[in-house]
């Protein structure tokens, strides 16, 4: 069986390290669904190519041919990736524009990946504090783990834990789509507060 995976990031760079998640979290989802034994059909789409279509959908209310088909593969996917950069402690305006062009019930029980970039480890409260209850606001169903990754991360010190974390969170939306929960357990070992981050931070 296929599943579809819708990914959005709002990066407004290019290269960007946000679309650079994007793409670490869609290629380990594809192998998590391969392990259950299903096909990932994977779309990427960078919000910053959206960026007029965005603001017009906001000042009129209605959504242009181009945007709605982006709005109407999320509809339609069975799972969601949200990757936006984090400025003043909270996601970037480009990317909630785009969640409020969304319909009201768009992501009602939808499985949903929630990550972030940040230029420091402070900013990863965002994850918690204003993505996931954006999303529960949506009525999603959102994945325990959210993938923050840090300029630390990205270095040769940081990059296994941000791999786990990637990994972790792509296993338990995976093991939703495959109808066997988030696939975590009491007896697991694993360290949600990333020592990687903690380490960036102790000065």
């Amino acid at each position: 069986m296929s599943k579809k995976i819708v990914a959005i990031t709002a990066g407004l760079g290019q290269p960007s390290t946000t679309r650079m998640l994007a793409d670490r979290l869609t290629e380990a989802m594809e192998k998590h669904l391969i392990e259950f034994g299903e096909h990932a059909d994977i779309e990427i789409v960078e919000l910053r190519e959206f960026a007029h279509e965005i603001t017009d959908a906001t000042l009129t209310g209605f959504a242009n041919p181009r945007l709605q088909h982006v709005l109407d593969s999320v509809m339609a996917a069975d799972g969601f990736i949200a990757v936006t950069p984090i400025f003043k402690a909270s996601y970037s305006g480009l990317f909630k524009s785009f969640v409020d062009s969304l319909e009201a019930d768009s992501l009602i029980g939808k499985p949903v990946l929630i990550a972030a970039t940040g230029g420091t480890v402070r900013h990863s409260l965002a994850i918690d504090h204003s993505m996931r209850p954006l999303f529960s606001y949506m009525q999603a169903l959102v994945v325990p783990t959210g993938v923050f990754a840090s300029p630390h991360d990205w270095g040769t010190e940081g990059k296994d834990g941000l791999a786990k974390r990637v990994d972790r969170a792509a296993g338990e939306l995976a093991s939703l789509l495959a109808g066997s929960g988030t696939g975590r357990g009491r007896v697991e070992e694993f360290d949600m507060s990333s020592e990687t981050m903690i380490a960036a931070a102790t000065p």
